[in-house]
Formats: structure tokens, C-alpha cells, sequence
């Protein structure tokens, strides 16, 4: 079969920001810095007071500032134009990043979850007064950071995402300080294990998925949400005379699908064939959320001879 390596059909993603794009980045960078520096006090404050619900807090604290990294990130990263040698852009680094903070997440939260064990299994009191100081200032900087972002939660998912994050994190943080606020009465001593371990539970909900989507980018597997099958029928109504093979779909980062396929066609028109190149483009844009599209043509064998890309 003869190829023509003129003819491909792209698309390309678009990405809404606010007027002063800036502005969220900065916000960003602020709330990254805040729950870092609360996640370093909660680190020091857990290890002074014996309180491993602190230190589950600050590990929920840490998967809040590598997800607003992580957004921060994408957004640079998104706005630097490709190159020669980087032809996809490096927004393909942020996914690289989630990787490999999630398992670090996951070998910190093993350890919490060690600590909190042997606490429920051998009680020891915990310093009450260094405990509830730091979890009221980590519950007043995670509704800092909230208020810092709300109005932007819906300026893009990666956005979103950080924000779902804090909100979670304000709740935990309630339960640290309801945990430090009992700390000296009957049940302190296997209260704050137990709330240690439900907050742990979160974060490993939330790490576990962020491994599995970082991993099944990386590996270049299909998005989950689209149906190759399906995809294929589809494009066979809206143009009939052609026909995909060797269809492949796969992710650069979350929610930015790249797809290549041969287009088989038994056109013997040129203007026909570029037009349904294009319907095909727009389809798979429009409905499927393809950001990028390269569709090969192909002469089929019944056509070969007269077919204008023979």
C-alpha cells in the first residue's frame, strides 16, 4: 500500500486560564509554601509530642503541597512552547514528578501506619499542649490556603485537584485538633492512633489513585474513558468511506489524549479524501477530547490504481 506522508490531520488542545494567568500561579507557589512550612512544624511538633496524628497530618499536608506543585507545574510547563528535540512540550515531567511522589507517600504513610499499631498496642501519653498548638496553626493555615484558592477551583483539573486536596486536609485537620483536645483524658492515648490512621487512610485513597494514573500515562496504556471499539464505529459514520487500522491512543499527561491510525480509504478524489480527514479531526476533537490527531491515508487494495494517494 502506498503512503503519502503530506497529508496528517491534527488537532490541538486549547487551555482555559484566567486574565492574568500570573496571578493563580503565584497563589500557587503561595499555598505550596505555606503547607510545606506547616508540614515541617507538624514534623517537629508530632516527634516533641508523641503524637502520631500529627505526623499522619503532616504527611496529609505534604500530598497537598505536591499537589499544588504538581498544578503549579503544569501550568509553566504548559505555556513553554515545543521544540526540536521536544516535540510533545515537557508537560510529560509532571507526570514523572506524581510518580515518584507517590510512592514516597505511600513508604511514609507504611511507616505512620507501623507507629500508629505499636501506639494502640502499647498506649503512651502525649504532650497535649505542643500537640493542639501545632494542629490549630495547621487547621488555620489549611483554611488559609483554601480561601487563597477557592476562586479559582474551576479554572482548570489540575487546579481542582490541589484545591480538593486543601479542602480534604481542612477536615482532617479538625479531627487532629478534636484528637489533641482529648489527648488527656481516658481514650487520648488510643485516640490519637486511631485518628492517625483514618487520616493515613486518605492519604493512601488518594496517593494509591494518583500512582495508578501516573503509571498508566507512563506506560502509554489508552485513556480508561475512551473505547477504542466504540471510537472506531463512530468515525465509520462520519466518513463511510474510509475505514481506521492500527489505531493507538494514549495520554501525554491527564486529560490530554494524543491518537495515530492508518485511514483506509476507497476515495479516488483528493478533495474528498482532505475532507474526510478533516471530519474525522473534528470528531475525534469535538467528542472523543482528542487534543492531537495524526491520521495516516492508505490506499485500500480495490483503489490502489486510481486513488490519489497511490
Amino acid at each position: 500500500m502506498a503512503h503519502d506522508h503530506h497529508h496528517h490531520s491534527h488537532g490541538h488542545d486549547c487551555h482555559a486560564h484566567t486574565s492574568d494567568p500570573h496571578a493563580l500561579d503565584r497563589k500557587l507557589a503561595g499555598a505550596a509554601w505555606l503547607n510545606g512550612i506547616i508540614v515541617i512544624v507538624e514534623i517537629i511538633g508530632g516527634v516533641l509530642s508523641g503524637s502520631v496524628a500529627l505526623l499522619s497530618d503532616a504527611l496529609h499536608n505534604l500530598s497537598d503541597v505536591l499537589a499544588l506543585v504538581m498544578a503549579w507545574a503544569a501550568r509553566i510547563l504548559g505555556r513553554r512552547p515545543a521544540t526540536a528535540r521536544h516535540t510533545f512540550g515537557l508537560r510529560r515531567l509532571e507526570v514523572v514528578a506524581a510518580f515518584v511522589n507517590a510512592l514516597t507517600i505511600l513508604a511514609a504513610a507504611a511507616f505512620i501506619i507501623k507507629e500508629a499499631v505499636e501506639r494502640l498496642l502499647h498506649p503512651t501519653p502525649i504532650g497535649s499542649g505542643i500537640m493542639l498548638a501545632v494542629a490549630v496553626v495547621g487547621l488555620v493555615a489549611n483554611l488559609a490556603s483554601v480561601l487563597l484558592l477557592g476562586g479559582h477551583r474551576h479554572d482548570d483539573l489540575n487546579v481542582r485537584g490541589a484545591f480538593l486536596h486543601l479542602v480534604l486536609d481542612t477536615v482532617s485537620s479538625v479531627a487532629v485538633v478534636a484528637a489533641a483536645l482529648l489527648a488527656n483524658t481516658k481514650i487520648g492515648p488510643w485516640l490519637d492512633p486511631i485518628v492517625s490512621l483514618l487520616v493515613v487512610a486518605f492519604v493512601l485513597r488518594g496517593s494509591w489513585d494518583l500512582l495508578g494514573r501516573s503509571l498508566r500515562v507512563l506506560l502509554e496504556a489508552a485513556p480508561p474513558d475512551l473505547d477504542l471499539a466504540t471510537v472506531q464505529s463512530d468515525l465509520a459514520t462520519v466518513a463511510p468511506a474510509c475505514r481506521l487500522e492500527h489505531l493507538h491512543a494514549w495520554e501525554l499527561t491527564p486529560g490530554q489524549t494524543v491518537l495515530t491510525a492508518d485511514v483506509v480509504s476507497t476515495t479516488t478524489s483528493a478533495p474528498t479524501l482532505c475532507a474526510d480527514l478533516e471530519n474525522l479531526r473534528h470528531r475525534l476533537a469535538e467528542k472523543w477530547g482528542v487534543a492531537h490527531a495524526t491520521l495516516q491515508p492508505v490506499a485500500s487494495t480495490a483503489s490502489a490504481g486510481a486513488c490519489p494517494i497511490a
